[in-house]
C-alpha cells in the first residue's frame, strides 16, 4: 500500500488555518487602527448586534473562542461603555450582554467596513463560487461536529 506524503502547503486543514489567519491579521490591523478594537471584541459586538442580547456562553459556542478570551473582551467592552450586562431571567447565574448606544454606533460604523473588506477579497470570485465555498465550509462544520455523515 502506497501512502500519500503529507505536504503541509496542500493539506486542507492547514490551508484553511493559514488563510483564516491571513484574513484575520489583515482585518485585525484595520479594526485596531480605525476603531481601537480587537478581533475578539469585534466578534462580540457583531454577535450582540445580531442577537440583541446574548450570553457569554452563547458567544463562545458561536465563535469557537475560549471562555477567557470572551470574558476579557466583554470586560474591556463593558469598561469602554460599549456593552452592558443585563439580568438573565432564565438563568440567574449568568447575564446577557447588550450593546449600549455607543456600542450600536460603533457597530454601525464597523459593519460597512467589514462588508467592504469581504467584498474586496471575494469580488475576485463569481457568486456561484462564493456560494459553493460557503456551502462547503458549512458542510465541513457539520461533519466535524458530527451532524452529517462522513460522506
Amino acid at each position: 500500500m502506497v501512502t500519500k506524503a503529507l505536504r503541509l502547503d496542500s493539506f486542507l486543514p492547514y490551508r484553511l488555518s493559514f488563510t483564516t489567519a491571513l484574513l484575520s491579521d489583515s482585518i485585525a490591523q484595520s479594526y485596531e487602527t480605525l476603531f481601537g478594537i480587537t478581533i475578539p471584541e469585534w466578534r462580540i459586538i457583531a454577535w450582540v448586534a445580531e442577537k440583541g442580547s446574548i450570553t457569554q456562553q452563547q458567544i463562545c459556542a458561536q465563535t469557537r473562542m475560549d471562555k477567557v478570551t470572551v470574558s476579557r473582551a466583554a470586560i474591556a467592552l463593558t469598561e469602554r461603555g460599549l456593552l452592558e450586562r443585563l439580568p438573565h431571567a432564565e438563568d440567574r447565574r449568568s447575564h446577557l450582554l447588550a450593546l449600549t448606544a455607543e456600542g450600536k454606533a460603533l457597530h454601525a460604523a464597523i459593519a460597512p467596513k467589514a462588508l467592504e473588506m469581504e467584498s474586496r477579497v471575494f469580488s475576485h470570485f463569481s457568486k456561484a463560487e462564493v456560494d459553493a465555498f460557503l456551502s462547503m465550509l458549512r458542510r465541513i462544520d457539520a461533519i466535524v461536529l458530527g451532524e452529517e455523515g462522513g460522506e
